[in-house]
């Protein structure tokens, strides 16, 4: 018999810490529902993320998916940057700062 390989989970999240070196902190929130008041409210989960090169910034929103263990708390990986985060001098010039007349 052959075995079906399954894939993993895929989340989309943002970046909010990329000091380390190939890793990357990644918060992915969830909408649900409380069973018993019936009220949705967002959960919020952080991964660390195999980010070779440490390609994504602070704020970029990404999408992970999970694979083997690579450390003790690592076991996703990045699969794409969806959109990149905003600049200081992109968002300065947005909202109509820093024009001289």
């Amino acid at each position: 018999m052959t075995e079906a390989k399954t894939e993993g989970k895929t989340f989309e999240g943002t970046v909010v810490k990329s000091a380390m070196k190939d890793t990357a902190t990644v918060t992915v929130e969830r909408y649900v529902k409380h069973p018993k008041y019936k009220k949705y409210m967002r959960l919020s989960k952080k991964f660390l993320v195999h980010d070779a090169g440490n390609t994504a910034k602070i704020g970029d929103k990404v999408t992970i998916k999970e694979t083997r263990p690579i450390s003790k708390r690592k076991n996703f990986i990045l699969v794409a940057v969806t959109k990149a985060a905003a600049t200081e001098t992109e968002s300065a010039s947005a909202e109509g700062f820093g024009e001289t007349k």
